[in-house]
């Protein structure tokens, strides 16, 4: 009975040891690997531009989709940081309001090089009920690109005529190297499509869901480029074997937020290297509330 007391106390102490470690990362931010490949991060606790930025750190805004008209006083009508409801500290809310593009710039903030082997990931939260919250067209949470959505682009999507509506990952290489014939991407089986199409994606107004894009082998000139998207830390598929040439103007090529979304965003990170399926558990273990992805 002795030495079933004993052991029963040294469980308990593991197991209470292992919550107090648990606790303690949450409270610290990301353990160091991941804090060490951050290139660029916007948590919007402190204010709209990024915490932690190898290139510019400001957020832009623009009339127009092309950045010919910017603001230079960065009115955002329609989006605001709000303390209810963000995930920790504060978070990004879009509302049904008229908003601007917003934007913040690639250059050094994701690691692209032009002729030779790239790779990182993109990673970020959402919360909100696609069916109820989303007007009723494509909406881009996040879209990176210098020229379009179909031309050297990453993008998310929620689908636009769908019910419920898909998510998408689409990594579209430049426009002659994914499509020389010129295709319509709407038209084209989902099978062709350079994208992950996720059917019954797990987004909810009341729980934070993660978002993560890993890419690997980009610039290579080879048939070697691989993307893939992880929500909630669970591998939905990947864009694999194309030769993914991204030809981009890194001081003309923009991180779009929020086209046409409606509901927060938190935590906007990109790292300078492709995360692997562990570190995009460990990620998504920092959705719940109260979580701080960086020590303050």
């Amino acid at each position: 009975m002795k030495n079933q007391m004993n052991w029963n106390r040294f469980a308990l102490s593991i197991v209470l040891l292992c919550n107090t470690l648990a606790v303690t990362e949450a409270q610290e931010g990301l353990p160091k690997p991941l804090r060490d490949s951050i290139s660029f991060a916007a948590t919007f606790d402190q204010n709209l531009s990024a915490d932690i930025s190898r290139g510019d750190a400001r957020l832009y805004s623009s009339k127009t989709i092309d950045r010919k008209e910017l603001d230079d006083k960065l009115t955002t009508p329609g989006v605001a940081r709000v303390k209810a409801g963000a995930r920790s500290g504060e978070a990004l809310q879009f509302t049904k309001a008229d908003a601007r593009f917003l934007f913040y710039k690639v250059s050094k903030n994701v690691p692209y090089t032009p002729d030779k082997a790239w790779s990182g990931s993109i990673s970020y939260f959402l919360k909100l009920d696609p069916e109820k919250d989303l007007p009723p067209n494509f909406v881009d949470p996040l879209q990176i690109t210098e020229k379009g959505w179909n031309d050297a682009a990453f993008w998310n999507d929620f689908t636009k005529d769908d019910r419920p509506r898909k998510f998408r990952l689409g990594v579209l290489a430049d426009l002659k190297v994914w499509n020389p014939g010129n295709k319509d991407f709407d038209k084209m089986p989902d099978s062709e499509k350079p994208a992950v199409v996720v059917l019954n994606p797990p987004f909810r107004s009341d729980e934070w869901t993660h978002i993560l894009i890993s890419f690997e082998n980009f610039n290579t000139g080879q048939n070697n480029g691989t993307a893939r998207l992880y929500i909630n830390g669970k591998l939905q598929g990947e864009v694999a074997g194309r030769n993914q040439k991204f030809s981009w103007d890194p001081e003309k090529a923009v991180i779009f937020l929020g086209i046409n979304y409606v509901g927060l965003m938190d935590d906007v990170m990109i790292f300078d290297r492709c995360l692997t399926a562990d570190e995009a558990s460990i990620l998504a273990g920092f959705r719940h509330h109260n979580q701080p992805m960086i020590k303050p």
